[in-house]
């Protein structure tokens, strides 16, 4: 099915989930997302720009970080960064050819101190189109805006349709512009939008979210997943996500396909139903045989048979799992995590 579970523990906490929390990029985004546009503010050259932001870029594992160094690396040689520093949730820094650059949210760099107001077009433009948007500070100064692109899942809407259908309570967790995000929910039909939101702040909506509606799960991709993946009832990680998010969730979809979320709770609700049914059968054969035969009304042979048939009916009860649920095969994702796919 997809489903790469660690342990009954998980299997059991996932059919009483009341929310589910998901992450956009690489999680209802395909992950592989590409610059679609930059561009030069208050008259900087924005290839220097993107060439200088991308070699700061160039030692993180986000995806974005990734297709802005691919989009730079098409431009020309990157230069050397040195004193790079990630700031979680937020962007990157470092000094490149003698100057302090700066890649990031555009939020984020407003709280450094770097102007953003020149951006506003950048951002209507980024909403209308569902764009996320990096804003490149070269010595405290806005000099170009990044727009990238991450098409969204063929199966996100579906999947998130089934989540409703089961009753869950779906969020939307970015650390994307409002306008973004918001244009994200619309497409795939999320009604609540949390944006802007560092690692931390993912980590406290799910306790916020825990206090107001009950067990709740996180849903991620990235580094910056993952502490709301450990805070959660329920973490589920991509597997074409980081290792990670992989480390800190109980439950990989290996086929990084989202309506796999809804098929792990109804398995985990199928199996704990199978479980109590099983659990009938035993006790109900104990308590109506065994006094039968303490009374002599039914031999004790037949009484033992009778149990041996009790365990056979148990174990064919179970059985019937195998059987639940059948769908059609995915095209697996998992080239970078061999060893989940041979665990699948």
């Amino acid at each position: 099915m997809g489903l790469l579970i660690r342990g009954g523990e998980a299997l059991e906490r996932i059919r009483a989930l009341r929310v589910v929390v998901f992450d956009k990029t690489g999680t209802l985004t395909v992950g592989a997302p590409q610059v679609v546009d930059v561009t030069g503010v208050g008259g900087a050259d924005p290839r220097r720009a993107l060439l200088l932001g991308a070699a700061v870029e160039q030692a993180s594992e986000h995806p974005l970080a990734r297709a802005v160094v691919e989009a730079a690396a098409a431009e020309g040689r990157l230069p050397v960064a040195q004193d790079v520093e990630a700031v979680p949730g937020s962007g990157v820094r470092g000094r490149v050819e003698g100057a302090e650059v700066a890649v990031g949210s555009l939020r984020w760099l407003a709280e450094t101190g770097v102007g953003v107001a020149n951006a506003e077009g950048a951002v209507a433009t980024a909403a209308r189109r569902a764009w996320s948007l990096f804003g490149v500070s070269i010595d405290g100064r806005l000099q170009a805006v990044l727009a990238v692109a991450d098409p969204l899942r063929p199966d996100s809407a579906r999947g998130i349709e089934r989540l409703r259908s089961l009753g869950l309570h779906v969020v939307l967790a970015t650390g994307d512009l409002p306008e973004t995000a918001g244009a994200i929910a619309v497409e795939v039909g999320i009604t609540d939008v949390r944006a802007q939101l560092r690692p931390a702040d993912k980590a406290a909506l799910i306790g916020e979210l825990r206090a107001a509606f009950g067990p709740v799960a996180m849903v991620g991709d990235g580094i910056n997943d993952a502490p709301a993946l450990a805070m959660a009832d329920v973490g589920i990680a991509m597997a074409s996500g980081t290792g990670v998010a992989m480390a800190a969730a109980d439950i990989t979809l290996v086929h990084g396909d989202i309506e796999a979320v809804s098929l792990a709770i109804a398995l985990s609700r199928a199996t704990l139903r199978n479980i109590r049914q099983n659990l009938a059968w035993a006790f109900g054969y104990n308590l109506i045989l065994v006094p039968l035969a303490v009374l002599a009304i039914v031999p004790p042979v037949a009484a033992a048979l009778a149990m041996a048939f009790s365990s056979v009916s148990v174990v064919l009860n179970a059985l019937r799992l195998r059987r639940f649920a059948p769908r059609k095969s995915a095209p697996a994702q998992i080239d970078a995590h061999p060893e989940a796919a041979a665990t699948a």
